[in-house]
């Protein structure tokens, strides 16, 4: 066999198997939900910098009005890092991935320190290219008293 077929057939049978392990729509949804937990802890540990770096160089965080662009979003959520306690705190109760793998939807309870629900926030990840996910649009709102 020549050279060339060799080097070319050992690389089939290695990428092979990793091509073949696509990850399940449940492994994606996991690991959406860990991103998620750990932007939340971001405000638990008063950590202004880690929030930044979960952030899309293009995301809009709707609150009273949009607010676009990584640095606008960290520069308008600085506010809430400040001082020994975190004003509130969020949790995902339910996640979704596309079967594509490229976006996921994340919502869940706001709560205040005390533990009362205040809101319920909705977010939109993109997972980047260098398969990292980021949020790209973010929106809380009141909690609802619906039936």
């Amino acid at each position: 066999m020549k050279p060339w077929r060799s080097a070319a057939l050992l690389l089939a049978l290695v990428a092979f198997p990793l091509a073949a392990r696509a990850e399940t729509n449940a492994e994606l949804q996991a690991q959406v939900r860990d991103r998620e937990r750990a932007f939340a802890k971001t405000m638990a540990d008063r950590d202004h910098a880690a929030f930044a770096s979960f952030l899309s160089d293009e995301a809009v965080f709707f609150g009273q009005g949009p607010v676009r662009g990584k640095q606008a979003v960290a520069d308008a959520w600085k506010a809430f890092y400040e001082g020994p306690k975190a004003p509130f705190s969020w949790e995902p109760e339910q996640v979704l991935v596309l079967d594509s793998g490229q976006l996921a939807s994340s919502s869940g309870p706001v709560r205040d320190p005390d533990g009362k629900r205040v809101g319920t926030f909705n977010s939109v990840w993109r997972r980047d290219a260098d398969g990292q996910w980021r949020i790209v649009f973010d929106k809380g709102c009141p909690p609802c008293s619906c039936p």
